[in-house]
């Protein structure tokens, strides 16, 4: 009940993530999400996209190093709390979050984010306990069909 995340590294210095963005547009791939942070002389682009394994193949190819990370992606009720509510779950339960940011989806009246935590499994398990199902990659292929 994961995604792949691909990670990154980019030059900090103007149009860095333009060209990187370009070489995604080129070989057709579709970003679902996108995170960027960033230092005085370099940046991490965390994206989610349609098809991982041919995007990391295209970056490689590029001369970008990359890695692909299993993160946890949630839909949830698009209300004010929610995101509390969850937060709070996987922090009552222990769960360390280390980053989060949001994506887009074409699913009314829901909030969705992506949640890189300490132990996946133990998060999913508190979730789902709590009726907060997180998606694999084939259902997030289907929120954007």
């Amino acid at each position: 009940m994961t995604v792949k995340q691909i990670s990154a590294f980019l030059e900090n210095k103007p149009g860095a993530l333009a060209a990187f963005a370009k070489i995604l547009q080129s070989s057709g791939i579709d970003l679902r999400a996108l995170s960027l942070a960033e230092t005085e002389d370099f940046g991490i682009v965390r994206v989610i996209v349609d098809d991982a394994y041919k995007t990391v193949q295209i970056l490689k190819e590029e001369g970008y190093v990359c890695s692909v990370t299993p993160v946890l992606a949630v839909v949830f009720e698009d209300k004010p709390g929610a995101l509390v509510n969850v937060l709070n779950l996987l922090g009552d339960n222990g769960i360390n979050l280390e980053y989060s940011y949001a994506f887009l989806a074409k699913r009314a009246n829901s909030a969705c984010m992506i949640f890189r935590v300490a132990d996946n499994d133990a998060a999913i398990k508190v979730l789902t306990a709590n009726g907060l199902k997180p998606i694999c990659q084939d259902d997030l292929e289907s929120m954007f069909k």
